[in-house]
């Protein structure tokens, strides 16, 4: 699990067909907490396992499935990612509970200033706007964010300077994607109302 408060950036170094998947090598070298071959890390919010190591340098194999629901597919070398490590036992839990399994892809209607941030909106396909309310939590390439209005079919989020600096969320221009988690818990509640004919 993790909380969808950024650590550090991630810069790809290289990605290359395996298989049904591909393999994507991702430098971690200005992530913190201490990582090593089976752990899990958020790339831009997608929870994937380290399955080798060379100096700070960690390759990821990604499914078909992983490559289906997020843009990692598309990465290059250069691309920066948003990192976070999985919790640990003691950890604070500063954000929201995030599990780090895309639901699917947002677009960027309004982009915001890389350094002052602003308002960012994004536009959600129906299946997931439904899980998404005013005040509520929403998780974007791996960031906890607050839903500040929910307009038509797009969210908006006001995003402060810090998270617009310390995040990937300020390079996103108008049109691109963005992975969309959201909350967990509405999922359930969900599932349950329907299990009892409530919904």
């Amino acid at each position: 699990m993790f909380t969808g408060l950024i650590s550090a950036f991630g810069t790809v170094c290289s990605s290359a067909p395996n298989g049904a998947g591909l393999d994507l090598d991702v430098d971690l070298v200005l992530l913190r907490c201490p990582f090593g071959i089976g752990d899990s890390i958020a790339l831009s919010g997608v929870c994937c396992t380290v399955v080798r190591l060379t100096g700070s340098v960690a390759r990821f194999w990604l499914s078909d499935e992983t490559l289906a629901r997020t843009w990692l597919g598309n990465a290059k070398p250069g691309t920066r990612l948003n990192l976070e490590g999985a919790l640990r036992a003691g950890d604070p839990l500063g954000g929201h509970m995030v599990q780090g399994h895309v639901d699917g892809r947002g677009a960027v209607t309004q982009a915001i200033d890389p350094g002052l941030g602003g308002e960012l909106r994004v536009h959600l396909p129906p299946e997931l706007l439904r899980y998404c309310v005013e005040k509520g939590s929403i998780t974007l390439d791996g960031v906890s964010l607050t839903i500040a209005e929910k307009p038509s079919d797009e969210v908006r989020i006001a995003v402060i300077p810090h998270t617009a600096q310390w995040t990937t969320l300020g390079d996103k221009l108008v049109g691109e994607a963005v992975h969309v988690e959201v909350d967990v818990i509405a999922k359930y509640v969900e599932r349950m109302l329907a299990a009892r004919g409530l919904t």
